[in-house]
């Protein structure tokens, strides 16, 4: 967001106490969807349309949390998250797909992925979702087929 500073020039800040949050959605659709469901609680610093786009926006926005799809042209929501843990970016990553399989929610996991959501589900368990991981916790929509333990 930007505003004055104390010598009148514009600056960009960050609203105290508000998390901020990155999306990633190749669906424009989807993304001010999402940004309806958060706008209120969170700061939505920018929105992206592909896996690429996505590490180099984490990377120079710093987000809290990353909210991605996992099928995006050019790199892939996992493709991404598993790039932005090599970095050692801080912020969170939760999913929000069609893809209800167990081999999708392990993969999700295996990239230390605190929430995954399914896409029907989102605008009455996203918000639950987002509280949850910035708290600590994770969530992983109960819909979920869960994987088999190995």
């Amino acid at each position: 967001m930007l505003g004055l500073s104390e010598d009148g020039t514009l600056k960009e800040y960050e609203p105290v106490g508000r998390k901020r949050i990155l999306l990633a959605d190749d669906h424009g659709t989807i993304v001010e969807e999402i940004r309806s469901l958060l706008k209120d609680e969170y700061e939505v610093v920018g929105a992206v349309d592909n896996g690429k786009t996505l590490v180099e926006a984490a990377k120079r926005l710093d987000p809290d949390l990353v909210i991605s799809d996992i099928s995006m042209p050019v790199m892939t929501g996992f493709e991404a998250a598993s790039r932005m843990r090599d970095l050692g970016l801080r912020a969170k990553i939760m999913f929000l797909t069609v893809q209800s399989s167990a081999a999708y929610l392990k993969r999700a996991r295996s990239l230390g992925a605190c929430g995954y959501v399914l896409k029907v589900y989102s605008a009455e368990q996203l918000p639950i979702a987002v509280s949850k991981v910035l708290a600590g916790e994770t969530y992983f929509s109960p819909q979920l087929e869960q994987p088999r333990q190995s």
